[in-house]
């Protein structure tokens, strides 16, 4: 036989039209949407801890529960001097529909009546004030009961139950993250930019794949979300930010 190999075998196949991926990469780092450190509104003694460190909580679940008793004597307070002020009040207008009788009768002088309306309008007054106090006291009273704002997973308990808090501690009593969906903020070149402008403005929906360190594995897919309305100077990078559903 001759030496060196045969022909080899060519299959033809009909060309097709495809578009062709464009990937940029750029380095980032995963960013929570939200998180949010729980403060208390109100000053007063922490009673009660209805979490565990590290669950997952839902927007609205009880978490902390503080002394709610020095706002209930206010309140009570508050609703005895609306009591006592509505009296007053209630008085007032009886004697001033009386003067009205007797001025129209000429029987007292018209000094006095302007007198008793100015009284009853004191009253009213008054009597928005108490309101105001009580409605005060019940809104602190819903304060002492501290509830999930977002949902997300609860990090490390910052204060223990017995402690004093108040609205000016720095560090809150607790910290929420927002897992479901989770963001990458990553960085391109300002130069890219405009390729990645015109697709968004266009309304597409633009692909994101976050690999890890060593870019062999890749960890989710997701879309890109927004884009920074600044380029950085010293580096000419632009941040974007991609979500990803992190289920």
């Amino acid at each position: 036989g001759r030496g060196g190999g045969g022909p080899t075998p060519v299959v033809a196949t009909k060309a097709r039209k495809g578009n062709i991926g464009v990937y940029l990469n750029g380095l980032g780092s995963v960013t929570p949407i939200y998180t949010v450190t729980v403060k208390t509104v109100v000053g007063g003694q922490l009673m009660d801890i209805r979490y565990k460190e590290g669950d997952i909580v839902n927007k609205g679940d009880p978490l902390i529960v503080l002394d709610e008793r020095p706002f209930q004597v206010a309140l009570e307070q508050a609703e005895g001097l609306l009591a006592r002020d509505q009296a007053l009040l209630d008085n007032a207008r009886v004697d001033l529909a009386r003067y009205q009788g007797l001025l129209a009768q000429n029987a007292i002088p018209e000094q006095q009546l302007a007198t008793q309306k100015a009284l009853v309008n004191q009253y009213i007054g008054t009597v928005k004030i108490d309101q105001g106090q009580i409605n005060g006291a019940k809104l602190n009273i819903t304060y002492c009961r501290i509830n999930a704002p977002i949902t997300g997973k609860i990090g490390l308990r910052l204060v223990d139950p017995g402690n004093i808090v108040s609205p000016s501690d720095s560090n809150g009593l607790l910290v929420i993250t927002q897992l479901e969906p989770i963001s990458v903020i990553f960085t391109i070149a300002e130069d890219q930019l405009p390729a990645v402008a015109k697709k968004m403005h266009a309304g597409q929906t633009l692909s994101v794949d976050a690999w890890d360190r060593e870019l062999k594995n890749k960890l989710a897919s997701g879309v890109l979300s927004t884009v920074d309305n600044q380029i950085d100077q010293t580096t000419g990078t632009l941040k974007l930010r991609a979500s990803f559903d992190n289920k």
